[in-house]
């Protein structure tokens, strides 16, 4: 059962859509990686919204891989949260 912070974190968008000037792109939730070990997921404090294409698809954080998804879009997962957490505070 999905928590109301990650239904309310869905309906902002995609947060790197979002960045490159699309908007009410549908998102999914990824859950960063950064600092968890294989298998393990973190929490939903620590989680963006992502379209499919940027979570799943070739062009996204699964389908590239987390080196070359930061090169392609010059933004880490962390940079990502930080957006993230700006829109959802309206900074």
């Amino acid at each position: 059962m999905k928590s109301k912070r990650l239904s309310r974190l869905a309906e902002l968008g995609c947060i790197l859509c979002w960045h490159l000037g699309f908007r009410d792109t549908p998102a999914q939730i990824h859950h960063l990686r950064e600092g968890m070990g294989m298998g393990q997921r973190n929490s939903d404090d620590r989680a963006i919204p992502l379209c499919y294409e940027h979570h799943q698809g070739d062009s996204g954080y699964h389908g590239l891989g987390k080196r070359a998804f930061e090169e392609r879009y010059k933004l880490t997962e962390l940079d990502l949260l930080e957006l993230t957490e700006k829109r959802w505070y309206g900074r």
